[in-house]
């Protein structure tokens, strides 16, 4: 039998190497190969193996390593991908509430103010659900960001980051410097994430952490264009 699975959590060839030869001693795996690039396993099985039976067995190898169940997720109805992203929808939803509600206090609607705090908000709270599981958040982020997937260092660094960038929109400070950041790490993350989806590939969106198994879709894609085009439309306004 032959079967394919994707993977996540390999940041380098020498994974790919361990994982194959852990499936090879698989006493059902007859026959096995990893790619790194796809982040996939291709296997040749003596008898059927379901995704879960794989992660547990892929797990014992290293606990960062593990399974995308693709069985589930390939073919959900619309509803079953709303419930999926209602963590990110109601994120954005509350944030969304929260500066509006500001504006209104404040007696007048002043785009760049919201959008500061807007941009405020995503950034600090995006950050702490990486916090609360860094290894696992950039076990994920080593497979499509493009900088990570060569320098492993910077998926650590990321959440930070983001919460500076979230506290230097919340106070003001330096917002040039602080958009033109945005600018760039966002345009950047882009990139990989872009890839992704254009490949196909069923890893799971870093966004928020490891908290939530969020697959990489298009919603990603909105998510970080969104602050592109905040932070560029802020930089304009201060050239």
């Amino acid at each position: 039998m032959t079967k394919s699975i994707d993977l996540q959590g390999m940041s380098c060839n020498m994974c790919a190497q361990k994982l194959e030869q852990h499936f090879n001693a698989h006493p059902f795996i007859t026959n096995s190969k990893v790619s790194r690039k796809e982040n996939a396993a291709h296997l040749q099985t003596s008898k059927a193996l379901s995704e879960e039976e794989l992660n547990l067995w892929v797990k014992k190898l290293d606990a960062k390593y593990s399974v995308i169940n693709t069985e589930t997720t390939s073919a959900q109805p619309t509803e079953s991908r709303i419930a999926l992203y209602k963590p990110l929808l109601l994120i954005f939803f509350f944030i969304l509430l929260i500066t509006l509600s500001i504006e209104y206090t404040l007696g007048d609607f002043e785009l760049q103010r919201w959008m500061r705090h807007f941009m405020a908000g995503f950034f600090i709270c995006f950050s702490f659900f990486k916090f609360l599981d860094l290894e696992g958040f950039a076990n994920s982020y080593t497979g499509y960001d493009i900088i990570a997937k060569n320098w492993k260092p910077w998926a650590y660094i990321y959440p930070f980051v983001e919460l500076s960038l979230g506290l230097s929109y919340l106070l003001h400070c330096c917002p040039f410097a602080t958009n033109l950041t945005a600018f760039i790490v966002m345009s950047v993350s882009l990139i990989g994430v872009v890839q992704s989806v254009l490949n196909k590939q069923k890893i799971r969106c870093a966004c928020l952490g490891a908290v939530f198994n969020l697959p990489m879709s298009t919603v990603t894609i909105s998510e970080d264009l969104l602050m592109i085009l905040m932070s560029g439309y802020m930089i304009l306004q201060l050239v």
